[in-house]
């Protein structure tokens, strides 16, 4: 699904105008945005948590050629993913396999 089908999908259950749905869309995002950057978790009871993990700096190896990197130290955003949503699309796995 592109954002243009899910802001249309948003339009539909919402009855909003897909413009008003965009904007929502966007303003949802650019807020779980701003909250990771600040080093804040964002949690949807049922549905996961989105966080951040600090990477430390390492060194690695390429593969081929066996040549040693160094790899900076970094910041990588987290899903976990919450127990209802979990239940949920295991559940539509089980249905489509009995088809």
């Amino acid at each position: 699904m592109k954002k243009a089908d899910f802001v249309q999908a948003v339009a539909e259950k919402t009855g909003l105008s897909k413009k008003d749905s965009l904007k929502a869309v966007d303003s949802t995002l650019e807020v779980i945005t701003e909250a990771l950057v600040n080093g804040d978790s964002i949690s949807f009871i049922g549905f996961g948590t989105f966080s951040t993990a600090d990477r430390a700096a390492r060194q690695a190896r390429v593969p081929g050629t066996k040549k040693v990197i160094d790899v900076p130290a970094s910041k990588a955003v987290k899903f976990k993913v919450g127990k209802k949503l979990k239940e949920v699309v295991a559940a539509s796995v089980k249905k489509t396999k009995k088809k």
